[in-house]
């Protein structure tokens, strides 16, 4: 039997067969089947019988851990709030095994042909119509950041809304929101994407980089952002104050925040040729459901042509061996501003714009639910 509590085993990858799980963890042969098949704990064939299968033993010291916390009502509770066991049921998106899937489908894959909008109606049954609007006037084109402008859109929307709060509202916002990062009044008939592109940037590859992006972008399950969009939404908030309090989360140095912060040291790396990793783990690399690498930054990166010896896959492998983190999608939206030559910040304000999709099917799927969220407080001391 391996040692699950070795710290030589916190960096080295190893499996375990189905024997060893049950006996480390006390659970049957059915328990791990039915843990594997909710993406729990991740299985791959056993090189030398295509008959069994091995077990990842990240997955299996968490039940380990979970077990030694009890399972009272408390500690329960107490371990959803960081990277814990799922608090909500959804149907939007999955994510296992080193992959996500929109409503059972691919999501690396849908992004190769879908569009933005097409992600939206996918995911919230959302028909974004690319009807004619007007970014609000009091937001001019090169007024601060991207992101910054559809905050201050999506305030006015919440102070001004209008009578009606059902999806054609939703869609009307997903579309002014992207005019207000783009800076730009709609011309009634482009996509998010090219509008975008045609504000951002002057190169080709520009208008399916960010097409790609923006579907990648689209939804990642109970987010930060998504879990205050569900609470505002189940409070009564209408669609826009919802809106506005996922753009404030996502803001967080924690969340969509960091896309700046590895933007900005992406820059120092190649403008000094600083030691990458002289400060421990950079931002924009690591993520607790990508132990071996997050889906949507490989996709990104070789979309963009690094991979190999490009400059920036060995930055990033190198960051990668020697810190045992993988890069994550605020690396791969800084790349991508960087390598389209687009403005400061417009990685984060591709992130905002692709959520949109998401925020809004997790809006209506919440308002279905006819639930509040509101958990109980464990008083220390």
């Amino acid at each position: 039997m391996k040692n699950l509590d070795d710290p030589m085993n916190e960096t080295a990858f190893f499996t375990l067969s189905a024997q060893e799980v049950c006996a480390a963890t006390g659970i049957s042969r059915d328990t791990l089947y039915a843990y594997v098949s909710r993406g729990i704990v991740r299985a791959i064939a056993h090189p030398g019988d295509a008959r069994k299968s091995l077990y990842d033993h990240r997955d299996v010291r968490k039940i380990i851990e979970g077990k030694k916390r009890g399972r009272s009502r408390q500690s329960v509770a107490a371990s959803t709030i960081d990277w814990g066991e799922p608090i909500l049921v959804s149907k939007i998106t999955r994510i296992a095994d080193g992959r996500f899937f929109y409503r059972g489908r691919d999501a690396v894959g849908l992004s190769e042909t879908m569009t933005l909008e097409d992600a939206a109606l996918l995911l919230a049954g959302l028909r974004v119509d690319q009807d004619r609007c007007c970014a609000p006037d009091f937001i001019p084109a090169d007024y601060a950041t991207p992101f910054d402008r559809m905050i201050a859109m999506m305030a006015g929307e919440v102070t001004n809304h209008p009578a009606g709060d059902g999806r054609p509202v939703a869609a009307k916002l997903m579309r002014l929101a992207a005019l207000a990062a783009a800076g730009m009044r709609d011309d009634g008939e482009s996509p998010i994407h090219v509008m975008l592109a045609r504000a951002w940037s002057k190169r080709p590859e520009a208008v399916d980089l960010l097409r790609r992006a923006l579907v990648l972008c689209a939804d990642h399950e109970l987010n930060a952002s998504a879990y205050a969009v569900r609470v505002a939404a189940s409070a009564g908030a209408s669609v826009p104050a919802s809106l506005l309090a996922g753009l404030a989360t996502l803001s967080g140095s924690r969340h969509g925040g960091l896309t700046p912060r590895c933007r900005a040291w992406m820059d120092r790396v190649e403008r000094r040729n600083i030691d990458p990793v002289r400060d421990g783990v950079p931002p924009g690399f690591g993520h607790p459901l990508y132990p071996d690498g997050d889906p949507r930054t490989r996709a990104i990166m070789q979309s963009c042509g690094q991979v190999g010896d490009a400059f920036w896959a060995r930055i990033a492998n190198r960051v990668t061996d020697e810190t045992g983190q993988y890069p994550s999608l605020d690396f791969g939206l800084a790349l991508l501003e960087r390598e389209l030559d687009l403005p400061k910040g417009a990685g984060l304000g591709v992130f905002a714009v692709g959520r949109m999709a998401g925020w809004i099917a997790h809006l209506f799927e919440q308002r279905q639910s006819g639930k509040i969220i509101r958990p109980r407080a464990a008083v220390a001391g």
